[in-house]
């Protein structure tokens, strides 16, 4: 179950970074994306763990496993795109690019929109 939870908040963090892109070609998209990107970026700045990190843990604790300290991002991304753990200033910079990204995504979405 904890490995289902892993690959959800894998699936949501993706979102959070790239969702915007499926508004390109399913505007209603949107309506689901924003306030999920929104949450990513307070997550970031605020440095709060997503909750689904201690069920993620709670489940691994059940099942004879050992949970983690921190958060996921913390524990699967950063792994892969940095060789030091997770500092303020790293998640800063994170929620930074999250918004650039879908900034830009947004950007050409509208003006797909608007030209039609």
């Amino acid at each position: 179950m904890a490995d289902i939870v892993v690959v959800m908040h894998l699936a949501f963090t993706i979102f959070v970074l790239l969702g915007g892109i499926l508004a390109i070609w399913w505007r209603k998209v949107i309506w689901l994306h924003i306030p999920a990107a929104v949450w990513g970026v307070l997550i970031e700045f605020a440095g709060w763990i997503c909750p689904l990190t201690p069920l993620e843990n709670l489940l691994r604790v059940k099942g004879g496993e050992a949970g983690y300290t921190g958060g996921f991002v913390e524990q699967y991304i950063l792994p892969v795109i940095y060789p030091s753990g997770l500092t303020r200033e790293i998640q800063i910079l994170l929620g930074i690019f999250v918004i650039i990204v879908n900034f830009a995504i947004y950007w050409k979405v509208f003006h797909k929109y608007r030209i039609r």
